[in-house]
């Protein structure tokens, strides 16, 4: 059925096209499609009523229907594990071997995605040339592939570095956060939310930190949400995630930017870097990277440090301190190829503040340090941890704020209790 078909649009497209019609956008396509699937199960229901036999029941058809629109418009049997709130991240190990984590942190087996290996890389090819205004390749050339889903998730695949074909999904199940949807879901209780939600209204630069999976992008939304309105944002990303230019109530003066590969010809590579260096011509009242992975941290950091306060970004880091050391070493691979000393000293004039996320005793993701950063020593960054992780995993207040800080955050309407 769905070559069938496909045959029939690919004869309808070259009909349009002779005709001196446009090509059809997506509302029109999905009409047309549909109109075609239904003509086909009729043909379909005639040919088995001429043969004396019996037609495909209702339920048959719908599925043979979802299964082609699927295939055709969609991620094909992806569709239906994207289509499921609760799960969080789809890995696929080969067309047969898929495991889905669900929010609760729990792994399950899956069924199988495509019939083979062949199918699933034609099903990844087919997601890659829906990706608008970028060339992007998926063969032995280029084993990797790295875009955005229509519904915001991130898609990783590769091949032939891997013995099958292999793709992760990962899914942003709060594509709008807030401080108070940290409170419900366990990340944080209120005090800590209201004093982070200071620390951004009180325009500190402010660095998230923490391992794969625990949530950064979700709280560097919430921490978006207590920018005000009225202030311009300029987000930086690899592949878009943070989407704050869709909320244009909370976000109405936004411009998101995405770093590209190469193309074809191998010429046209954009990195973050240089991204970071066009968004400060955009008068931007905050630079928002949305993570921290190499060479971006020098410009980022010399946004940071230059009037831009305010600004946001994420980094991987196992600890709190241990962001120090990854933003050191960002650095030293730089172009810039800065020593530790120099690079301490930029990172403690540009970064105030250090937010950690972990997992508590209970397996729950939450913020479980936090440090302020005091000054450059040498070798060495001052910071204070004025949250640290209690008993349970979680963050406690600790060494107290220093006076000059405690006095910007009751201007901005912090009230320590």
């Amino acid at each position: 059925m769905q070559q069938q078909v496909v045959a029939r649009l690919a004869a309808y497209a070259d009909e349009r096209e002779a005709a001196g019609l446009p090509p059809e956008d997506e509302t029109q396509r999905q009409a047309t499609l549909a109109r075609l699937l239904d003509e086909e199960l009729g043909q379909h229901r005639r040919d088995a009523l001429s043969r004396g036999g019996q037609g495909l029941d209702a339920a048959s058809e719908q599925q043979i229907t979802q299964t082609v629109t699927d295939a055709l418009l969609g991620a094909g049997s992806l569709e239906r594990l994207l289509a499921d709130e609760s799960v969080e991240n789809i890995c696929v190990n080969g067309c047969d071997t898929v495991w889905v984590r669900h929010a609760e942190g729990t792994w399950r087996r899956s069924a199988p995605v495509a019939a083979s290996d062949a199918e699933l890389i034609e099903r990844i090819r087919t997601l890659a040339a829906r990706t608008e205004g970028e060339e992007r390749r998926f063969d032995r050339g280029v084993p990797r592939l790295n875009l955005q889903l229509p519904d915001g998730s991130r898609l990783f695949a590769v091949m032939a570095v891997t013995g099958r074909v292999s793709l992760t999904i990962r899914r942003h199940r709060l594509k709008r956060a807030t401080m108070a949807d940290l409170v419900r879901l366990g990340v944080c209780d209120d005090a800590l939310a209201r004093f982070l939600a200071a620390l951004v209204r009180a325009r500190k630069n402010l660095v998230v930190g923490g391992g794969t999976n625990v949530g950064k992008t979700t709280v560097l939304r919430a921490f978006a949400s207590a920018i005000p309105p009225y202030e311009r944002l300029v987000t930086i990303e690899d592949t878009f995630e943070l989407g704050l230019d869709a909320d244009v109530a909370a976000h109405p003066n936004v411009v998101a930017m995405q770093a590209r590969e190469a193309n074809i010809e191998g010429a046209g590579a954009v990195d973050q870097a240089e991204l970071v260096r066009w968004g400060l011509r955009m008068s931007p009242d905050r630079v928002i990277v949305g993570e921290i992975r190499g060479s971006e941290v020098i410009p980022m950091c010399n946004a940071m440090s230059q009037g831009n306060d305010g600004s946001l970004s994420t980094i991987h880091a196992s600890t709190s301190r241990g962001v120090f050391t990854k933003l050191a070493a960002y650095a030293a691979q730089s172009p810039e190829r800065l020593s530790l000393e120099a690079t301490n000293l930029m990172v403690a004039s540009a970064v105030h503040f250090v937010v950690h996320l972990g997992w508590d005793a209970h397996g729950r993701r939450c913020v479980d340090s936090v440090r302020e950063v005091i000054d450059a020593d040498g070798p060495q960054i001052v910071s204070n941890e004025v949250y640290r992780p209690g008993p349970d995993g979680r963050a406690t207040p600790a060494t107290p704020l220093t006076a000059e800080t405690y006095a910007e955050l009751a201007a901005a309407g912090w009230e320590a209790r």
